[in-house]
């Protein structure tokens, strides 16, 4: 699983979807109090039929704001316009200390605010300081204990702490209070931990069902759809999918890296890196140019791919800045490069920050295998399968850390449910080596 994917959709569930501002080449309104001002979108970006109301509203909200400090429903309102901002736009370092400033304003103003700390929850989760945004969910469950968005919070800080049992419980609360798109995600990626794929994708096809045509949370439904069926290697449905999505949302750069992971598993990579160069032209997200960088070391191209790693690492790092903790993918980024004991020293940051993590010790046991401890690794990788998750990348390292260990019966076991998993897969390097 990837933790993109908990971003993402805990910001669909903002309580009242807005849009709001007026900031362009020509209109400069300051925010009050030092607050942020919306950047002006991508061209690609300005054409949604949101923009305009988004603007208007914004400069609403900060009129309302310069005229009492204490307006307190419009901070935050403006808090999650920057959320969304953030989400739409892919500007995360520019707009989460924006919204982090407001929310926690508006709880030094009024400490039970119970919006304030759910909407602070979910900036928590989307910086990657899980385990403070499952403390700051809790605090406002005790505030209202029947609203479905903080169990969701909840369900995603329990699963990147690996809390899965409790996350489990957590999205049986939110399903019981408001089923939907957003609780049947949730019901998506549980499944898919506990290695139910076919019940994962049934799960998410129901979320993007439950979503309005063309709209941005039922373009994040179909577009994990597809990402679920890419990794379990029905490039068919796939394609289909990502191309209704880009029918009906064209700007949509998701869907478009879709594409060309889509076409990456193909083995088709000069066609994969212009879909991810059309992606990142729309949203300056890392994931994409560390996709194209992949493809061009699919291709050969080494030095051109580490090149773009290294942007990956600055981009990073500039998240990180704006108080984003992003070491596990620096992690896996200078395992990409060779920089081993770089990469071990950010999967160390990490794994202590989350020991029960799959992610966390997926990363650890990879690393530990690319130094040669082979013992370390498997110690990582088990503790990694033992929820049953079936991704064949998962289980394409098992088999290498068990050949390593001469464990050639369990090695040939875990290939061979890899390829079976998602057949694909055998045509990148992963499964070469």
């Amino acid at each position: 699983m990837k933790t993109k994917i908990y971003n993402t959709l805990v910001l669909l569930m903002l309580i009242g979807l807005i849009a709001c501002t007026h900031n362009n080449a020509n209109t400069k309104k300051e925010v009050p109090f030092g607050y942020a001002m919306l950047k002006t979108r991508n061209p690609e970006l300005a054409k949604l039929s949101d923009w305009e109301t988004v603007k208007n509203k914004a400069l609403a909200y900060c009129d309302q704001i310069k005229n009492d400090s204490n307006a307190l429903k419009s901070k935050l309102l403006l808090a999650q316009l920057y959320m969304q901002e953030a989400r739409i736009t892919g500007e995360h370092p520019y707009y989460y200390p924006a919204a982090l400033s407001l929310l926690n304003d508006v709880i030094k103003r009024d400490p039970e605010n119970f919006e304030a700390y759910a909407f602070k929850a979910s900036v928590l989760l989307s910086l990657h300081h899980f385990n403070e945004a499952l403390r700051v969910g809790t605090k406002a469950t005790m505030l209202n204990s029947y609203n479905s968005f903080v169990y969701g919070v909840l369900c995603d800080a329990n699963v990147e702490m690996g809390n899965y049992e409790e996350a489990v419980k957590m999205s049986d609360k939110m399903q019981s209070l408001r089923p939907g798109l957003e609780s049947y995600a949730r019901v998506s990626y549980l499944r898919e931990i506990y290695g139910d794929n076919a019940g994962a994708i049934e799960a998410m096809k129901m979320a993007y069902q439950a979503g309005l045509a063309g709209s941005e949370e039922a373009s994040w439904a179909a577009n994990t759809l597809t990402n679920l069926y890419i990794n379990t290697g029905n490039l068919m449905e796939a394609e289909s999918i990502a191309q209704r999505i880009l029918e009906q949302r064209p700007s949509y750069a998701f869907a478009t890296n879709a594409m060309g992971l889509i076409e990456m598993a193909k083995g088709q990579f000069d066609k994969a890196i212009l879909n991810f160069d059309e992606a990142s032209s729309i949203m300056p997200e890392v994931a994409f140019y560390e996709n194209k960088a992949e493809a061009l070391k699919q291709k050969g191209n080494t030095k051109q791919a580490n090149e773009l790693y290294k942007t990956c690492i600055t981009m990073l790092n500039e998240d990180a800045q704006s108080g984003h903790q992003t070491d596990m993918e620096k992690a896996n980024i200078f395992l990409e490069l060779g920089e081993v004991d770089q990469a071990l020293s950010y999967a160390k940051i990490e794994f202590d920050r989350r020991p029960n993590n799959i992610d966390a010790n997926h990363t650890m046991a990879w690393v530990y295998y690319s130094k040669g401890n082979f013992a370390n690794a498997k110690k990582h990788m088990d503790k990694a399968m033992r929820m049953g998750t079936k991704g064949a990348k998962l289980m394409a390292h098992a088999a290498a850390i068990e050949k390593a260990l001469g464990n050639n019966k369990a090695a040939e076991k875990y290939l061979s449910m890899s390829k079976k998993i998602n057949p694909n897969l055998a045509k990148l390097a992963i499964l070469k080596s």
